[in-house]
C-alpha cells in the first residue's frame, strides 16, 4: 500500500512554491542534486509524474496540481499547529477556503473577501484559484467552503451545490486615447475593423459578447485573447486594442487605465456568483459578500457612463 513520505512532499511544495529545484534547494538548504534525486523518488513511490521537465524549466502535471492543493493544506495546518504550540490558550483562527474561477477579475474577488478579514471572530482566509470544473471537483469533497464565478454551477457537473447571483453588470467598451486617435466614426460602429482584444473561452460573457457582435454585424480585428481580464485592460492600456468590462467599474478603469468610455452594449452583460453546498448563505463571511456585492460592486451598474457609475472597483 502506497504511504505519504512527509519529508518529500515538503519538497515537492517547495520546488512548487519556488518555481525551481534551485531556488528550493537555497531555501532547503541541501544541494539542487538531493531534492532532484528526493523527488524522482517520491514520483516513483507514488506512481504519478508530478512536474513536466523541459530542459531547466519545472511545469506542474494537472496531477502535480492537484497534489499542490493537498500538501498547501497540510503544511498550513502544520502551521496552525504551531502557532496554537505557541500560544495555547490562544483561540484558533477558523479556516475559510475559497475558490476563484480564473475568469473572474482578482481585484472584484478581493473586494468581496477583503471584510472577512476584519470581523471579529478569527478567521484565515485561504484562496485557491483555478478553472471552474477543477474547482467544483474540490467543492464537492469540501476542499472548498465555496467557490467565487462569473456563471453559475454547470448544469453536466454532478455536485450536490447551490449558485447564488451575487450582481449583474452591462458591458462598456474602452479605448486608450492613442489608439482612439487612429479610428473613425461613432460608437459602436468605430468596432467595425478596429483592433479589439478578446475575452478568452473560459470567461461567461464571450458568448454573448460574440453574438452581439454578429447581430450589430460589426467585425472588429482581434489580436489577441485573454483568459485574464487583467492582462487584456494593461494590453488595452497601451492602445494594442479597444477591449469591453463591466460598467459597473467604468469610471475606475476609465482612472486607473487611462482611457476613454465609448458606450455600453445592450444586452450584454457580467454576472458574478457565490457556489455553495447550502442553498442558505449562512455563514458570516458569505454573507457579507453578498452584501458587499449588492451594496458596493453592482448597486445600480446598468445604463451608467463614468461620470454617474456607482460601486467603483479596481481591477
Amino acid at each position: 500500500m502506497r504511504t505519504l513520505n512527509y519529508k518529500h512532499l515538503r519538497y515537492f511544495w517547495m520546488v512548487s512554491k519556488s518555481g525551481s529545484i534551485a531556488r528550493a534547494s537555497e531555501q532547503l538548504h541541501l544541494t539542487p542534486h538531493a531534492i532532484s534525486g528526493q523527488l524522482s523518488q517520491f514520483e516513483d513511490a507514488l506512481g504519478v509524474v508530478l512536474f513536466d521537465r523541459k530542459g531547466r524549466r519545472l511545469a506542474l502535471t494537472d496531477v502535480g496540481k492537484k497534489l499542490l492543493l493537498y500538501a498547501d493544506s497540510i503544511f498550513a495546518l502544520g502551521d496552525d499547529a504551531l502557532a496554537m504550540l505557541q500560544n495555547p490558550t490562544e483561540q484558533s483562527p477558523q479556516r475559510l477556503i475559497i475558490g476563484i474561477a480564473d475568469s473572474v477579475p482578482k481585484s472584484v474577488a478581493s473586494r468581496l473577501l477583503k471584510p472577512t478579514l476584519h470581523q471579529s471572530n478569527a478567521i484565515k482566509l485561504i484562496c485557491h484559484e483555478g478553472r471552474l470544473a477543477s474547482l467544483m471537483a474540490d467543492l464537492a469533497i469540501h476542499r472548498l467552503d465555496a467557490v467565487i464565478a462569473d456563471r453559475p454551477m454547470p448544469p453536466n457537473v454532478s455536485v450536490r451545490a447551490f449558485s447564488h447571483l451575487l450582481g449583474e453588470s452591462p458591458l462598456s467598451l474602452f479605448g486608450a486615447p492613442r489608439l482612439l486617435k487612429r479610428l473613425t466614426g461613432s460608437f459602436p460602429a468605430l468596432l467595425d475593423g478596429a483592433p479589439f482584444l478578446m475575452p478568452g473561452e473560459d470567461v461567461a460573457f464571450r458568448t454573448g459578447l460574440v453574438q452581439w457582435l454578429a447581430a450589430n454585424r460589426l467585425a472588429p480585428r482581434v489580436v489577441a485573447e485573454f483568459d485574464d481580464l487583467a492582462l487584456l485592460k494593461a494590453f488595452g492600456q497601451e492602445g494594442e486594442g479597444l477591449f469591453v468590462a463591466p460598467s459597473a467599474i467604468a469610471a475606475f478603469i476609465c482612472d486607473q487605465y487611462k482611457v476613454e468610455w465609448l458606450g455600453e452594449l445592450p444586452d450584454v452583460s457580467e454576472q458574478l456568483y457565490l457556489i455553495t453546498t447550502a442553498r442558505r448563505l449562512t455563514h458570516p463571511a458569505m454573507i457579507d459578500m453578498t452584501r458587499v456585492a449588492r451594496e458596493e460592486i453592482f448597486p445600480s451598474a446598468g445604463g451608467a457612463s463614468p461620470s454617474t457609475t456607482k460601486g467603483h472597483i479596481p481591477d
